[in-house]
């Protein structure tokens, strides 16, 4: 019975160890969150974290074709 044990022990932990490992590496490699990109009049820039993209806008309102980051009380690359 001591014998049948020990050789089941033998079994079972090896494949533990594997499984945990296997789950460790997959952690690891992780793909990073992906960020937004707004592209601004001087090129496509990753938006800021607390801010979003917005459609771009000249002084008297019409869209300008890019894009601006819109932080709420302040804006990043051109007027919203």
């Amino acid at each position: 019975m001591k014998a049948l044990t020990l050789a089941l022990a033998l079994l079972v932990v090896p494949a533990i160890a594997q499984a945990a490992s296997h789950k460790r590496h997959a952690a690891r490699n992780a793909p990073a969150p992906q960020t937004e990109i707004a592209c601004t009049q001087v090129g496509c820039n990753p938006v800021p974290r607390g801010c979003r993209r917005e459609t771009g806008r000249s002084w008297d309102g019409t869209p300008t074709g890019f894009d601006v980051a819109d932080c709420g009380s302040f804006t990043l690359y051109g007027n919203k």
